[in-house]
């Protein structure tokens, strides 16, 4: 089987590559924030305009499968990511206090949408409720994420997060302009779906700039100082790890409640990813001017490459036994009617 690094992910290491060579400063780092600010509001006002009101009221519907998904995203995997933060404070040269505070917010994010939705199609599974259950987790993760990321952080005891300055951006930068979008759906919304591939585009620059202003203002604040490789490994084995437990996980209460193999597949995606595109854009809003954002970010970049190659030879999997039991079913069926 050959593995393809897709365009995005080359663009994305050529970021940081660049972040760390020529990092953008004094003047110009200030232009490039105001300007990834204005980006961050814009995308959210983007997305609200093109999310149907049918689709947020349709979350309800298989309403099992989206409670199953929403605790897998917002109980069990935050409390998952809290041994991992606890690392910091037993062994810091192999889990740095921002990296264990990158990992707790890992843990709080939102479903991936386009790769949740992405992987149960090509795997043939239950795709309508893939799309509810990845964009209601979006919607509501926007305003869960905060409120979870402070609990956690309470709980633990590590970071410095000003709730209330955040809690004020995520209304100013996301909620509102989202909530805008959406008012203006009746106008936008035809205009966004016949310019889905610019939309796709625009969400990909936006996520460029975030991660090449994120790691020059880390990189100057002395980020690859502060790093050791021996925690940027860790890191991977430790995505790799819980992307492994949250998939076996989904798998065994699907089959534990008893829902077809095209649900399970819808579960298993969603359940499993988390949102870089949202991640990332709500991360400037969280951590503003915080030196270690860098750190902050890496677990979810790491974890997104790493969802994006396991979810594609999973995908691939899931689409020949769903189509085998399709078949197995179609013949069964035919035999009987025969008879």
């Amino acid at each position: 089987m050959k593995f393809r690094i897709d365009t995005f992910t080359l663009l994305l290491l050529g970021a940081i590559v660049l972040a760390s060579f020529l990092p953008v400063t004094g003047q110009a780092a200030q232009w490039l924030g105001v300007a990834g600010t204005v980006a961050v509001a814009l995308l959210f006002f983007f997305h609200g305009a093109a999310l149907s009101r049918q689709q947020i009221i349709d979350g309800a519907t298989h309403w099992r499968l989206h409670i199953l998904i929403t605790l897998l995203t917002f109980v069990f995997f935050p409390l998952a990511v809290l041994p991992i933060n606890a690392l910091s404070g037993l062994a810091p040269d192999w889990m740095p206090k921002d990296l264990g505070l990158g990992f707790l917010y890992l843990g709080v994010l939102p479903s991936a949408v386009s790769s949740s939705i992405a992987y149960t199609a090509m795997a043939r599974g239950n795709v309508p409720a893939a799309i509810c259950s990845a964009a209601a987790s979006n919607v509501f993760g926007m305003m869960l994420t905060p409120f979870l990321l402070l609990a956690l952080v309470s709980t633990s005891g590590s970071g410095d997060f000003q709730v209330a300055q955040a809690l004020k951006d995520i209304v100013l930068q996301l909620l509102l302009p989202f909530a805008a979008g959406h008012a203006l759906r009746p106008w936008l919304g035809g205009l966004l779906a016949r310019n889905e591939a610019f939309m796709a585009r625009y969400d990909q620059s936006v996520i460029w700039i975030i991660v090449y202003s994120a790691f020059s203002h880390s990189v100057v604040s002395g980020l690859w100082q502060n790093l050791p490789v021996q925690a940027i490994a860790l890191a991977i084995v430790l995505c790799f790890g819980l992307l492994a437990l949250f998939m076996i996980a989904a798998r065994l209460m699907v089959r534990k409640l008893g829902f077809s193999l095209e649900d399970e597949a819808a579960v298993v995606f969603c359940g499993s990813k988390k949102s870089l595109a949202s991640g990332l854009p709500m991360a400037k809003v969280l951590f503003s001017g915080h030196p270690g954002f860098g750190m902050i970010v890496l677990p979810i970049m790491c974890y997104n490459q790493i969802q994006v190659i396991v979810g594609a030879m999973l995908a691939r999997r899931y689409k020949v036994r769903i189509e085998e039991a399709s078949a197995t079913a179609h013949a069964a069926k035919k035999t009987g009617q025969d008879n």
